[in-house]
């Protein structure tokens, strides 16, 4: 892991300046896919620059993206390891050039993540980790700084991610009944990577995901000592007969005071 980490990094940044080219001409045309979410060259684009990359690397791993989904699942149960992506995760964020959104590349080994990169590359940052090395962010041209999940200490206030662009009442009422707290809105799977650095606290998500929108920062947050659990504080799964997730949250691994608070609110 430690010697591939980087080449998924690589090929990740790649897949950014496929996105950037797309993202510098304004009159890039939006598409709909038939679920009447929105696709873009720039997803189709980063697309080919990933499968492509990794299929240099000639490792004999199958692939399942967003952009080509439709494996059935008795294929893909036969699989003990694959590469699972998002070439473009906030495709919202870039339709409105805010630039919140996010290259996602993660291995999955036995349904759980075990390497993942996360690269954001408007904003320059990438976040990357792998079992066995660590989790870490790199920004612009800086060092990679190892990072790690920080839990809240007592009487400091609560920082919480929420969606920029899935807000809803549910969750607003969450986080009402949590108490005193500060909220970060972003959008992609960055919010997954703010809690994984140890810049917020929590990021419950009650709307949908798919697995390829969480699997590479949920390798991230990991591997700097944090949980994507469901409500009944079981970790996330990856390889399902169906690919959407279930609502989850995002927390310090050990901060077991603050999952029970939050399932005792949802009941």
């Amino acid at each position: 892991m430690k010697k591939l980490l980087p080449e998924i990094v690589a090929i990740a940044l790649k897949a950014g300046r496929a996105i950037m080219e797309v993202y510098a001409d304004p009159a890039n045309t939006v598409m709909t896919k038939s679920d009447h979410s929105p696709l873009t060259q720039a997803d189709l684009a980063a697309d080919r620059v990933i499968s492509a990359g990794l299929l240099e690397l000639d490792l004999g791993w199958p692939l399942l993206s967003e952009e080509a989904a439709q494996i059935a699942h008795s294929t893909r149960a036969n699989w003990s390891r694959f590469w699972l992506i998002d070439p473009l995760d906030g495709t919202k964020e870039f339709v409105k050039r805010n630039g919140e959104f996010t290259v996602n590349i993660a291995l999955i080994e036995k349904d759980q993540p075990i390497l993942g990169v996360v690269y954001a590359p408007v904003l320059d940052i990438c976040y990357f980790a792998a079992r066995g090395v660590g989790a870490f962010v790199r920004r612009g041209t800086d060092q990679a700084q190892a990072i790690h999940v920080k839990s809240a200490m007592p009487g400091e206030i609560l920082k919480v991610v929420a969606s920029r662009s899935h807000a809803d009442e549910r969750t607003t009422a969450l986080l009402i009944n949590l108490g005193e707290h500060e909220c970060l809105s972003m959008g992609s799977s960055l919010k997954l990577c703010l809690v994984a650095e140890g810049a917020a606290h929590l990021y419950p998500r009650l709307g949908p995901t798919m697995e390829w929108d969480t699997a590479a920062a949920h390798a991230v947050v990991k591997y700097a000592g944090g949980r994507v659990c469901d409500w009944s504080g079981i970790e996330l799964l990856y390889n399902k007969p169906d690919l959407h997730n279930p609502e989850f949250i995002v927390l310090p691994m050990q901060d077991q005071r603050l999952l029970g608070q939050i399932i005792l609110n949802q009941d």
